[in-house]
């Protein structure tokens, strides 16, 4: 761990202890925990200005152990209760599917002078769709530009971007995921 410029150094950790955090920004330790004792210490840097709920997992892994330990059960490791804890598992489940249609909301008509990178990253965004076999769907383009050129979109709706009619859209052409230009 390390508090005002000193921290343990990692090659020197004695046998059983490995690192538990290391800082992105340094490289520095910020934490060991021991591999079979339900040991383990961090300290974040000062500038982490964690917040009051930031790991507030590793106080649940300790009591645990506390309870545990208490309640003579055989004693589960800390490090595993922390990994377990500490591994990311997204809510909402990766799609690993690729998609068959997609629905691009455009930046709809632009006036002179406005800038024309919506019409650009709408037009990238419909050509590498098409080179992946992917079917486009576009609402509320720029009529005056390439995407809505013949041979770009598969389908396009000349409608405003107002929930009604693009709930409408999404109920009739069910489409895999939504782009914004």
């Amino acid at each position: 761990s390390q508090n005002h410029g000193f921290c343990v150094d990692a090659a020197q950790l004695p046998t059983d202890w490995e690192v538990l955090f290391t800082n992105a920004n340094d490289n520095s330790n910020e934490g060991v925990v021991h591999s079979v004792l339900p040991y383990f210490s961090v300290q974040f840097h000062p500038e982490h200005t964690a917040g009051p709920e930031d790991l507030e997992c590793l106080f649940d892994v300790f009591l645990e152990s506390v309870k545990d330990h208490m309640n003579n059960r055989s004693p589960v490791s800390v490090k595993n209760r922390l990994i377990e804890r500490l591994v990311y598992r997204p809510s909402v489940p990766i799609v690993t599917e690729r998609p068959k249609k997609i629905l691009i909301l455009g930046s709809g008509g632009l006036s002179i002078g406005q800038a024309g990178e919506f019409d650009y990253s709408g037009s990238q965004a419909i050509k590498a769709l098409k080179e992946e076999s992917i079917q486009t769907l576009l609402i509320n383009p720029n009529i005056a530009t390439v995407q809505t050129s013949k041979g770009m979109a598969d389908k396009v709706y000349f409608l405003p971007i107002i929930p009604e009619y693009v709930e409408q859209v999404i109920r009739s052409e069910r489409p895999d995921g939504v782009l914004l230009t």
